[in-house]
């Protein structure tokens, strides 16, 4: 039988979301307890995706995801460099390489003015081609705030700055179960030392896990828990010289932002994600999948050669959305959506969260604002 404790904070989940959540409320002053299932932070969508910080592009007009990936962007940049951390701010070129997908461009464009990111701007493909020699398109758009930084670099910090704040680390520590009680919310923890802590609010933030969790909230509605769907990204890695300084991206498809182009911080190029509905967590790289991406970065890098890609690693995206569906947003479930007290879900939270984690943050914190010990 395990031990019964009484806390202010848990946070859920210790990937770069949880970590950021963390490190707010116990910058705030908050007691904080972050609970997570794996040996250590960042472990799964965290650390298995491109490392970009996006400008905020493509996401519907005054969506969390547009509003929180703009805001968050200017937050992470200025964070990055305050801490010296690793980070490049190279910029991104969208391709297009049809006279249809260029009339797609002006709309990504569009679309990217009413989300504020007022620095993107058209260029032809011979302009283009002066900047990388060997791209080929029929027009792009320069996206100057884009770029990359280093990941763990990042969640490292944020883990250090939470700690640093008085917040606690409890790893292999996964959470079973829990309910709530009015005055406060009962987390079951198991793992190698059982227990049960009370808290006054409790953030789930466990990603792959949120919805499952979520379910087993007693005192929760099964009405506010949406239904997960996986969609599994596969990277490859490209042998020798990288050829593009800037990241290249193909106009979007569904589902994702299509098979694109990154150079990582050690100068490695790779090229993904792409969209893998599937139903388990199973993160090999299917090496078949390569002949489809070979046909898509051919359209504009045509100099590819045959065997130069090799797989790599792949992510899973919490999708709670079916394949064919309008694209999904953030969801941050407070009690004024659900009516529970001192609980806040997180869904759906793919990319860009890793941009946004500060904003969704800060977020978390004005929600949390609200929530004080009951006497």
């Amino acid at each position: 039988m395990g031990t019964k404790e009484s806390v202010d904070a848990i946070v859920i989940g210790a990937g770069v979301i949880g970590l950021a959540i963390a490190r707010r409320l116990a910058l705030d002053g908050r007691e904080v307890v972050v609970l997570e299932a794996a040996a250590g932070i960042g472990t799964e969508t965290s650390s298995r995706n491109s490392e970009v910080i996006h400008a905020g592009i493509y996401y519907a007009k005054d969506s969390l995801m547009a509003r929180l990936c703009v805001r968050g962007r200017q937050q992470l940049y200025a964070y990055l460099h305050e801490r010296a951390l690793p980070h490049a701010n190279c910029g991104k070129l969208i391709v297009a390489t049809s006279a249809a997908e260029a009339g797609q461009l002006e709309r990504i464009r569009a679309r990217a003015w009413a989300n504020g990111v007022d620095d993107l701007y058209p260029i032809d493909a011979r302009l283009a081609r002066d900047l990388e020699a060997e791209l080929r398109c029929t027009a792009a758009l320069m996206s100057p705030s884009t770029g990359t930084f280093d990941s763990h670099a990042y969640m490292t910090s944020l883990q250090g700055d939470a700690e640093a704040a008085g917040a606690l680390f409890a790893f292999r520590a996964p959470v079973t179960g829990g309910r709530a009680t009015g005055k406060a919310i009962e987390i079951e923890v198991g793992g190698a030392d059982p227990a049960t802590l009370a808290a006054t609010l409790v953030v789930n933030s466990a990603g792959l896990d949120a919805t499952r969790l979520a379910s087993r909230i007693e005192g929760l509605s099964r009405e506010h828990v949406p239904t997960p769907y996986y969609a599994k990204g596969n990277y490859f890695s490209l042998a020798g010289r990288a050829p593009f300084s800037r990241l290249i991206y193909p106009v979007p498809v569904p589902g994702g932002l299509g098979t694109h182009y990154t150079i990582d911080l050690g100068g490695q190029a790779r090229f993904g994600p792409d969209v893998e509905w599937v139903d388990d967590r199973n993160y090999d790289v299917d090496p078949r999948r390569a002949d489809a991406f070979y046909a898509s970065i051919r359209r504009w890098w045509p100099g590819l050669e045959d065997g130069a890609l090799a797989p790599a690693y792949s992510g899973i995206r919490p999708k709670i959305v079916p394949p064919g569906a309008p694209p999904q947003d953030f969801r941050i479930d407070g009690p004024a959506v659900h009516g529970v007290r001192g609980l806040v879900n997180l869904f759906g939270m793919e990319s860009p969260g890793l941009t946004a984690s500060l904003a969704i943050a800060d977020v978390v914190g004005k929600i949390a604002s609200g929530v004080r010990p009951v006497r």
